[in-house]
């Protein structure tokens, strides 16, 4: 089994084909589209696939180290994370294919008018030998 990472992002990937942003969307739009995620994570716990998965809140600082004694640096001229990635999805699968059938299922959650986001999300595996859900 191999873990992989699936990020949701805000933008930077091809515009979604129900584009609304989630803003924007009714409280029972956002609810429909929170239960088809705990939906989701609980059917991935039950084949053993689940791993972990996180909503991140648009708050958020870039920081880097700025030498010693020196208080770190933040921020900067860039496009950050906070602006970027709304959540992530940690998966351990059999397969690749089983990874992209996944993403391609959490990518139909549910957005403005109960319609599917149609969102792009980025999956990545772990670098080198990931231990399994089991292990």
């Amino acid at each position: 089994m191999a873990k992989y990472l699936l990020l949701k992002h805000y933008r930077g990937a091809p515009e979604a084909v129900n584009d609304v942003p989630m803003g924007e969307w009714t409280p029972q739009e956002i609810d429909d589209h929170v239960q088809y995620m705990n939906d989701f994570a609980d059917r991935l716990r039950s084949t053993g696939e689940y791993v972990d998965s996180q909503a991140l809140s648009p708050e958020g600082t870039f920081v880097r180290y700025d030498g010693y004694g020196r208080p770190p640096v933040t921020d900067g001229p860039f496009a950050e994370t906070k602006d970027l990635i709304a959540g992530w999805m940690v998966i351990d699968v059999d397969t690749y294919e089983r990874a992209l059938a996944l993403a391609g299922e959490l990518s139909a959650a549910p957005g403005a008018g109960g319609e599917p986001i149609h969102e792009w999300l980025e999956l990545r595996p772990f670098l080198g030998a990931a231990p399994t859900v089991s292990e």
